[in-house]
């Protein structure tokens, strides 16, 4: 549970502070979070003075600072950072210290040691922490989730993930390539979907840019209870097949189109026991849907979908892929 003591209920909207602001924050995290009724953005922090005014002007802030102490003296309930990989790590820490409660993005922290000091601090100081897998709060892997729950697809025999995006390793959100940055929604979801993961094995490489950060990764996970998953992600491709599909011994659903596609229309088939296949289409703003589920949670004082601990536990078998 939330505690209590950090939360008034009576409030009319939960205020947001924001740090890092990158061109994700700006296209995608702040849109989503304008349309939430019950949230504000009420300060931005970036190193930059003159982006953080941009930023907060641009999205009806009051504050903005380039100082990050000042900026957690704000009026602010939540923290939301999509700073440089390596910044996660003592922006948590000071943010739990005074008292903010976080939404962090992915990864974690650049080590598993950073990020098990980082729940444990949060832990310590009665704050939550939360990780922006966002791709948990879309309806249709929810679905996927409640097939599974239900026993409409059997034991899983295996799962397929493939994320696969155009751009440059340079420019990538993340500062260790294409695990890092993509494949590490696909282990979520593994996790989230299959259970937990016994053992990773897989390969880091570059296949198109020639550059100190890779731009393919692929490997095999064996879960503690059932079936295998596999996973493929890149910089590399202009136009892929991205997609999530679980095989169970009874049926088989998979969705189309879920990752790389952020406005676009996302297809479900199921392929159950009993009937013919059966396809199903939804566009959906994964961002906006995770954030309306933290909104729920938050104000219901409930445990949010993604723990601290997942984001230490994913990180720990990312690092585990690459040392392979």
């Amino acid at each position: 549970m939330i505690n209590k003591t950090r939360i008034s209920l009576k409030r009319n909207k939960i205020k947001w502070g924001v740090a890092g602001c990158g061109k994700y924050l700006e296209n995608s995290f702040l849109p989503a979070l304008e349309i939430l009724k019950k949230s504000k953005l009420t300060s931005v922090y970036s190193k930059s003075q003159e982006r953080a005014k941009f930023i907060a002007e641009k999205f009806s802030a009051a504050n903005a600072f380039s100082d990050f102490e000042e900026f957690l003296q704000s009026n602010f309930d939540v923290l939301y950072i999509s700073s440089s990989n390596p910044e996660h790590y003592l922006q948590v820490i000071q943010a739990a210290k005074a008292g903010k409660h976080i939404l962090c993005e992915k990864p974690l922290a650049v080590t598993s040691k950073q990020a098990a000091e980082m729940v444990e601090t949060c832990k310590n100081n009665n704050v939550i922490l939360t990780i922006n897998y966002k791709f948990r709060s879309h309806p249709l892997i929810k679905k996927i989730k409640e097939l599974i729950t239900n026993d409409y697809l059997g034991p899983i025999v295996s799962i397929y993930g493939s994320f696969n995006v155009n751009q440059t390793p340079d420019e990538s959100f993340a500062d260790r390539g294409a695990a890092f940055d993509l494949a590490t929604h696909i282990i979520d979801l593994f996790r989230y979907l299959g259970g937990e993961i016994d053992d990773i094995k897989g390969f880091c490489d570059n296949i198109v840019y020639n550059s100190s950060i890779e731009d393919f990764s692929n490997g095999i996970v064996k879960f503690d209870k059932s079936g295998y998953g596999y996973f493929q992600v890149s910089y590399d491709a202009v136009k892929a097949f991205n997609r999530i599909e679980v095989i169970g011994h009874k049926g088989s659903v998979c969705i189309e189109d879920l990752f790389g596609n952020r406005n676009g229309s996302a297809r479900l088939i199921l392929n159950l026991p009993g009937g013919a296949k059966k396809t199903f289409r939804r566009r959906v703003n994964a961002q906006l849907f995770q954030l309306k589920e933290f909104q729920k949670r938050f104000a219901k004082q409930e445990a949010m979908v993604v723990s601290g601990e997942d984001g230490l536990i994913n990180l720990r078998l990312m690092e585990k892929l690459i040392k392979k």
